[in-house]
């Protein structure tokens, strides 16, 4: 049986999602308590990478098991009683066998928040940033991701992908109080992709680039014309979408 689980983690004291060599991840300790509760040995396959100290609000993993009893509250309990305090499990269903959660995404939205303020409870959740932007040439900017295609310059150099291509379906700014937000939301992103977006579309708002300059840094496809990238603590993976047709009985509800 194969199963999708939703679940939201606090990234700071991880080094991203992904199992790695000397580091703690999201994906070992979820792994660690997923194979006690079902007494059997179970690897999840996560709907993408997270950087270091990212948070996701909304994440898909999935995993095999020869149970078929799983999709129950009762498991969700049992595995967010195992689980840290920073991590939670918020459903587990079951979807067809060959339904994947990194390959089947339609889409992944991100939100990067930036306080004005110093304020203790936004600390490890948010950038800060006193200076005056100018938002309506931040959103400006924004628009003309959708121009392109290709965000080389806005990938970690390095990585191992065979195409820098992405399509963009949303981009845009929005003051929320003291903080300022920016939401993002394409078929899929690059190494780093959104913090280099970010760190650029700041350097627009604080007047040193313009709108122009924006799209002559996606034009070189070169991350050194870039903006440098923000801190990861303000970013957070709010949303994946799949296709309605993906769960074993046609559709999905998450």
């Amino acid at each position: 049986m194969r199963y999708f689980i939703q679940l939201s983690y606090d990234g700071t004291n991880y080094h991203g999602w992904q199992i790695q060599d000397n580091a703690g991840s999201v994906q070992e300790v979820v792994e660690d308590a997923l194979q006690i509760a079902v007494r059997e040995k179970v690897g999840l396959v996560g709907a993408g990478r997270t950087d270091a100290g990212v948070h996701a609000a909304f994440y898909i993993a999935h995993f095999d098991s020869e149970l078929e009893t799983l999709a129950n509250e009762k498991t969700v309990f049992k595995l967010n009683c195992l689980l840290p305090d920073d991590i939670a499990v918020q459903k587990i269903f079951q979807v067809r066998p060959e339904a994947h959660a990194r390959f089947d995404a339609t889409y992944r939205e991100y939100k990067y928040y930036i306080s004005s303020r110093k304020d203790p409870f936004a600390f490890n959740y948010a950038d800060r940033e006193n200076r005056i932007l100018d938002l309506e040439k931040m959103n400006e900017a924004a628009q003309t991701l959708f121009d392109y295609g290709d965000f080389t310059s806005f990938s970690k150099l390095g990585s191992d992908v065979k195409t820098n291509n992405c399509v963009i379906h949303k981009a845009f700014w929005e003051e929320k109080g003291d903080l300022l937000v920016f939401t993002i939301r394409a078929d899929r992103f690059l190494r780093n992709m959104v913090r280099a977006i970010v760190g650029t579309l700041l350097e627009v708002g604080l007047g040193k680039k313009s709108v122009q300059d924006f799209r002559v840094v996606i034009e070189k496809k070169d991350r050194s014309s870039a903006g440098a990238s923000v801190v990861a603590k303000g970013l957070f993976l709010v949303d994946i979408g799949y296709p309605d047709t993906i769960g074993k009985c046609g559709n999905v509800e998450m």
